[in-house]
């Protein structure tokens, strides 16, 4: 999912395509989402829009000679992939262009299948714009969170391959899409059954559930599997994407401008927040 040189599969969701969105889009974009299928890009115009750019970033990679199964370690690093001893050396932007790099096919077939399907649950709730902000937010916080692991280890082992850890792929930024869903899922506001509601939560703590598992089992001495999987990239998206979602809840149902005036606000916040523990991470380092 979020590799070094790897990859993991786990449990994907159902396409679901609520009937009623949102406060997230207007109703004359509610009722033109509504009819359009699952499949086609204006249902979910954020959310096929990342896949695009992911997809695309693969294409343009393979066309430039780039081995489409096991790509060098160069050939990540020069296409925007995140490694701590660069990122401390200014190159800040590769905690963002590591969310749309990935290592094989296998790696960007899995991880665009679980975008897919949790974009399709989510966008109706947080709207194109959220979806993307949240995507990116949480992307980086996922490799943040990363890199400090890697830091953390450099400064008391003094070991300067934790400063090496390649790292690329959009699952930090996946896992923080679940993370969000599973706490907007749970307003009991939102026009939907509470039956249903729960039942896609449901849903989408397994996905995270089972996939964090397969994730942590591959560091396990006994488990020798041949894959390293960045497991804090997937927590720290995890974990940012249930700290943007509690101070949404309150505004979902109180009106489009409120709600969105308010997704505003908790991302702006959030990047003073990214930006602040970089700079505490690059001054501990």
């Amino acid at each position: 999912m979020s590799p070094t040189q790897s990859h993991s599969e786990g449990e994907v969701l159902t396409p679901t395509h609520p009937e009623q969105p949102a406060e997230a889009y207007t109703p004359e974009q509610a009722r033109r989402r509504r009819d359009y299928s699952v499949w086609d890009p204006r249902s979910a115009p954020g959310t096929y829009l990342l896949l695009a750019i992911n997809i695309g970033v693969y294409l343009w990679m393979i066309a430039h000679h780039v081995d489409p199964r096991t790509p060098s370690d160069p050939a990540l690093l020069h296409y925007g992939a995140n490694v701590p001893v660069l990122v401390l050396h200014g190159q800040w932007y590769r905690l963002l262009t590591a969310c749309f790099v990935h290592v094989g096919w296998i790696h960007i077939a899995t991880n665009m299948w679980c975008l897919w399907n949790l974009g399709i649950l989510g966008e109706p709730l947080v709207g194109p714009f959220g979806m993307i902000a949240i995507y990116m937010l949480t992307g980086i916080a996922g490799n943040l969170l990363s890199m400090a692991w890697n830091v953390y280890h450099y400064a008391a082992y003094h070991e300067s391959g934790y400063l090496l850890q390649i790292g690329a792929g959009a699952s930090g930024a996946v896992f923080g899409i679940a993370g969000i869903l599973i706490v907007l899922l749970s307003n009991r506001k939102l026009p939907f059954p509470w039956a249903e509601l729960k039942r896609l939560r449901s849903s989408v703590i397994k996905f995270a559930a089972i996939n964090l598992v397969i994730g942590i089992s591959t560091d396990l001495p006994f488990v020798n599997v041949g894959i390293h999987i960045d497991n804090f990239a997937h927590i720290g998206g995890f974990l940012s994407g249930l700290a943007l979602g509690v101070p949404l809840v309150p505004r979902m149902t109180a009106g489009r401008e409120r709600y969105l005036a308010r997704q505003k606000e908790v991302f702006a916040v959030a990047c003073l927040v990214l930006a602040l523990v970089g700079y505490f991470i690059a001054r501990f380092a």
